[in-house]
């Protein structure tokens, strides 16, 4: 046996077999990269060649290509990118002079984290969402690490929703004047932590009412019923009522009357006759006097009830409009109760003609009245001035010379 694998044969078979694996060990290792190495933008980057001896010469690659971003490379085999920007990216291999695969490495440039842009919203007792935003834009993958308490308690986890940069907590404890957030950013280069403080009952905040409708009053010109349903977000609405604000307005107004109100429907009394109506509702927490209002519902187009006495047969169905509401989007024409008569249009023109004639007429009057009395009040002191005059005469001729 021994004599046979000292056979010439079976060495040739052997160093092929080795051969053949060193080959394929190479292949193997060039395609693979050893780890991610992170550097900062515009600033000198430098990349080790892990296995590089001194004064060793090495080559380095860049995707496979031997052309490379400016750069220097040191005596032991080290390559140092010169100002490095997003174009000097990618995954770079070390290669010793017989062209065997040292090392290589993924490099992802950007920049360390900066504080976070932090707000909270409070639609409800039981839910605080906290989102944030980036100071600084740092083009590396992160991580983020948020916590919460209220004064004098333990830090509780803030649930992360890293693709939308929110937070939240569930039951904070409401109780408590002063909360504080607390987020940490991790990426390649390093980490920063932000704070954030707060008041719970100064950021409540209900979500808008839903299913805000509006509709006429049948027999009633100047009434409207306004109906909506609690945000479905206030889960607790026995231990939390809201109290409703409504406004209303007829279309192209600038001025907004407003009513409130626990519940819902709400009548109105003093709408416009003939006239098309806006009408918004918002909420607020009835208890907590600090907290905000919501957002206004949707905008809403409401017309009055009117009586109609002649219908017209030639009227499209796309001319009439609903009972209760139109959306924001209904065209003026199509939102009008009245049907376009030219009859009435000529009607109320004599009609207007007619007024401005009497009124003419008026004035005329009243100007011809004033001039004769004042011709009459002068007829009347010319008269006694003459009389005054005649008077001097005849007694200066009845005086003896």
């Amino acid at each position: 046996m021994p004599g046979l694998l000292s056979s010439p044969v079976c060495l040739t078979v052997i160093w092929f077999l080795s051969w053949s694996l060193c080959l394929s060990c190479a292949q193997i290792w060039t395609d693979e990269v050893s780890g991610v190495q992170y550097g900062r933008l515009e600033s000198n980057v430098t990349l080790a060649c892990g296995k590089s001896q001194i004064r060793i010469p090495v080559v380095w690659h860049l995707n496979h290509s031997s052309v490379l971003p400016r750069h220097q490379v040191t005596s032991d085999g080290s390559l140092v990118l010169l100002h490095a920007d997003h174009s000097a990216q990618g995954n770079y291999s070390c290669y010793d002079n017989q062209g065997l695969l040292l090392h290589s490495v993924k490099l992802r440039l950007g920049h360390p984290p900066g504080l976070l842009s932090i707000s909270c919203r409070v639609p409800n007792h039981t839910l605080v969402r906290c989102s944030w935003a980036e100071s600084v834009k740092t083009f590396l993958p992160a991580k983020y690490n948020a916590s919460f308490r209220g004064n004098g308690q333990e830090w509780t986890p803030c649930l992360v929703d890293v693709a939308d940069k929110h937070c939240d907590v569930h039951h904070p404890a409401f109780w408590q004047t002063i909360h504080t957030l607390r987020i940490t950013e991790t990426n390649g280069l390093g980490s920063e932590t932000t704070y954030a403080r707060f008041k719970l009952h100064e950021l409540l905040k209900p979500d808008p009412p839903e299913s805000v409708m509006a509709k006429e009053v049948e027999g009633y010109p100047k009434r409207l019923i306004i109906s909506w349903n609690f945000p479905s977000s206030w889960t607790q609405r026995d231990g939390f009522p809201l109290v409703f604000q409504i406004r209303y307005r007829p279309h192209g107004s600038m001025h907004w009357s407003e009513i409130y109100s626990e519940e819902s429907p709400v009548e109105i009394f003093d709408a416009l006759a003939g006239h098309l109506h806006q009408v918004q509702v918002r909420a607020m927490d009835e208890v907590n006097s600090e907290s905000q209002w919501s957002d206004w519902s949707p905008l809403l187009f409401v017309q009055p009830w009117e009586e109609y006495t002649t219908i017209d047969p030639e009227l499209q169905p796309e001319d009439t409009y609903s009972d209760y509401f139109f959306p924001f989007n209904t065209k003026p024409e199509t939102s009008t109760a009245k049907s376009h008569n030219p009859v009435d249009e000529d009607n109320g023109n004599l009609g207007l003609v007619i007024l401005l004639v009497l009124f003419s007429v008026v004035i005329l009057t009243t100007v011809l009245s004033l001039i004769f009395v004042v011709w009459v009040r002068q007829r009347r002191r010319d008269h006694v001035t003459n009389k005054q005059e005649l008077t001097s005469m005849v007694k200066m001729k009845s005086m003896p010379i």
